[in-house]
């Protein structure tokens, strides 16, 4: 029997990593037609399934995307380099720029503004924020687009009583954004802390983010905490895992 890794994996499988060097050796470029079903059964003398299979694979893992009665195309989208140190940095929100768009360079985003209400807070985000249970946090929430294509979404909650009356319970929050409106009230963000996991979406996260079906994503909770200790808004974003790198540089302690 074969003891060769690459012999024991599925056909669709196989398939799929030969189109991806194709992709990689540059045989297929960004907007490229790939072969389609009918190629890959004519090719491989496999089933129209596998060769379904094995398109899907790329659909999923953000190489390719699929366009009604044309074919599977080669994705033009630019990955989206997340540098998560850089990005928070004071310099960033403090000069009224937008730390979504630190992540984008010379490419233009475009923020989709859901709402913005005042809601009982989950009790893990309640005690994150040290609130007291049944109390009630200002609650925004986005969808963030580049290239036309929706990337993450994002919920931020904030004590509604600090930041009543102020632009943060605005859709426009102003230059800066969230944290230069807290750093006008006293308690701008002065450490930050990221959680991040990977899993499935939600299907209300599948549908706003448009994702092909396997596609997971990366979930991102921040905590922003004011020099005194105290968390000052905890956000929680779901980012289309297909479209980023998380990047982090920083100097050894």
């Amino acid at each position: 029997m074969p003891r060769n890794g690459a012999a024991r994996q599925p056909k669709y499988q196989r398939i799929a990593a030969a189109l991806k060097a194709a992709i990689e050796a540059g045989e297929y470029g960004p907007g490229d037609r790939l072969p389609g079903e009918n190629d890959l059964m004519a090719t491989y003398g496999v089933a129209r399934m596998t060769a379904r299979q094995a398109l899907g694979v790329l659909q999923a893992e953000g190489l390719t995307e699929a366009r009604k009665g044309a074919g599977v195309f080669v994705r033009e989208f630019r990955l989206i380099r997340r540098r998560g140190v850089q990005r928070l940095a004071a310099e960033v929100w403090g000069e009224g720029r937008s730390i979504w768009a630190a992540d984008t360079e010379d490419r233009d985003p475009e923020v989709e503004f859901i709402g913005v209400s005042e809601e009982t807070l989950p009790d893990a985000v309640g005690a994150v924020l040290g609130l007291a249970a049944g109390a009630t946090a200002c609650v925004r929430r986005r969808r963030f687009l580049l290239d036309g294509k929706p990337v993450m979404v994002a919920t931020s909650y904030l004590d509604a009583v600090l930041v009543a009356g102020t632009p943060i319970t605005e859709p426009d929050t102003g230059p800066g954004g969230i944290y230069a409106r807290l750093a006008e009230l006293g308690v701008g963000p002065a450490r930050f802390r990221e959680e991040i996991r990977s899993r499935m979406p939600s299907p209300d996260e599948a549908a706003r983010l448009g994702l092909a079906a396997g596609t997971p994503v990366v979930l991102v909770v921040r905590t922003a905490f004011a020099a005194d200790g105290r968390v000052v808004e905890v956000n929680e974003m779901v980012l289309d895992a297909s479209a980023y790198v998380l990047e982090y540089e920083f100097d050894v302690p």
